[in-house]
């Protein structure tokens, strides 16, 4: 049963990807007067719905959500701005008396919004991103300096592997031991979904299948055209693998499949990352919330 909640409280509601995360938010939020804050990476930007599985119009009109559809494909949106600009619509939200409900799977979102996670402080380097710009070896490179944090980040992810290959080098030591938690600024409830994993995978197969009738290639095709093959599309897991089909790299049929697997292991590296936060009660789920 959900507490009553005032004051700071804030309710987290993380799990891997299709793990029911969005239809659990609005059945809570409706019971508890809450608004959902996204956490998720890619959901801040506009024009990516199908691949992202973007809650719908109606939902979002049912229940408010916050921090979704804020800035265009072609801005490089961060983990710090992020933890700014939700930070802002908890306490908006908390100043109303209704219930923040951060819901979402990118755990680095998640973790400095509501946990004070410190972001190592590295200026750009911008003559080793020069370098690395067409190195076909980042992962690689990476796994060599700091295995753990390359074990949490996407090969395909030029962008997030780069930047963190610049913070190891320039600060000459892994990721893991420039990270802190301060004080926590939100007494927060950690609820955590899941399923066993071949009811996981079997989710995720379905969700890409249902992405598929939805339109994802066209989706990916007005996304090229309208912003260009800028980073944010070539490196978010849908339109990557859509895009290696219309590049001729894949058939239709591949493409559908890597996306299956690359989600699926998507997946178990958000788990991975919320299974190390020993205060998330994974035996919620999927018991139904009472009142």
């Amino acid at each position: 049963m959900i507490e009553s909640l005032k004051n700071n409280k804030v309710i987290a509601i993380v799990g891997p990807t299709a793990s029911g995360k969005t239809a659990y938010s609005l059945d809570l939020a409706s019971k508890i007067g809450g608004e959902i804050v996204s956490a998720d990476s890619r959901l801040v930007y506009k024009d990516f719905d199908i691949a992202t599985a973007k809650p719908s119009d109606s939902e979002r009109k049912s229940i408010p959500h916050h921090m979704i559809d804020i800035v265009a494909p072609d801005y490089d949106y961060s983990a710090g701005l992020y933890a700014v600009d939700a930070r802002k619509c908890v306490l908006d939200i908390l100043s109303r008396g209704k219930v923040p409900i951060v819901v979402g799977g990118t755990g680095l979102y998640i973790n400095i919004l509501l946990m004070n996670y410190d972001l190592p402080k590295v200026e750009p380097d911008f003559d080793l991103r020069d370098k690395l710009k067409n190195s076909e070896n980042l992962y690689e490179i990476l796994l060599e300096l700091d295995s753990q944090t390359a074990m949490s980040i996407d090969k395909n992810d030029r962008k997030k592997l780069i930047r963190a290959i610049e913070i190891v080098k320039t600060a000459g030591k892994p990721m893991s031991m420039l990270r802190g938690m301060g004080k926590q600024e939100f007494d927060v409830q950690w609820i955590g979904l899941n399923h066993p994993r071949d009811v996981l995978y079997e989710r995720i197969n379905s969700r890409v299948d249902s992405m598929v009738n939805l339109g994802i290639l066209d989706e990916t095709k007005f996304l090229i055209k309208k912003y260009g093959r800028v980073n944010n599309i070539l490196f978010t897991i849908g339109y990557q693998e859509m895009v290696a089909y219309l590049d001729g790299i894949l058939t239709f049929d591949e493409a559908v499949d890597k996306l299956k697997q690359n989600t699926r292991r998507f997946a178990k590296r958000q788990l991975t990352w919320f299974r190390k936060n020993s205060n998330i009660n994974w035996d919620v789920y999927p018991e139904k919330l009472k009142k």
